[in-house]
């Protein structure tokens, strides 16, 4: 086969998905932001990840829990308070919380300094939930705790109101 032959075959693999700092979709949750870096087009909807600024003094969702997917959370800066059932734990920077489905959970920063924090989605769906969540405060709906579960409602995922 001669070179110009090889080089101008059609490509099989998968492109290439290269997000740059400045880049990506932006997500604003009141005083959360969140940088959608994979929104699922690029890994067959199997993996989504973000980038979430935690303001201080945030308050998390509701705890709840996910049916159909796992939610992993990387502690880029700050600390961030996991509470899963009964239990709290202080995430550091350098820290990784795995939610596997089924799990409650729920965080918040409880710091007077922001947190930052990179988040997967396996699958990719429960993405849609942050920009449903955008869509309504847009819409000058307030977010309201049953909001929040109406929401979340949408993506199998439900409130933890007992904890096993």
């Amino acid at each position: 086969m001669t070179e110009e032959a090889r080089t101008s075959e059609p490509q099989t693999d998968p492109a290439v998905s290269v997000v740059g700092p400045g880049d990506g979709e932006t997500i604003a949750l009141g005083t959360t932001h969140m940088r959608v870096l994979e929104d699922g087009s690029h890994t067959g909807h199997r993996l989504a990840i973000a980038e979430s600024v935690l303001a201080p003094r945030t308050q998390g969702p509701p705890q709840h829990r996910h049916a159909q997917h796992d939610e992993g959370f990387y502690i880029l800066s700050g600390t961030v308070r996991f509470t899963v059932g009964d239990d709290d734990y202080d995430a550091t920077t350098g820290t990784l919380v795995m939610v596997p489905p089924r799990t409650p959970h729920t965080f918040a920063n409880l710091t007077d300094q922001p947190a930052v924090l990179l988040s997967t989605f396996t699958p990719d769906l429960y993405l849609q939930y942050f920009r449903d969540l955008q869509e309504a405060l847009a819409d000058g709906r307030p977010l309201t705790p049953q909001a929040t579960l109406d929401a979340m409602s949408l993506y199998a995922t439900e409130p933890a109101t007992n904890h096993t």
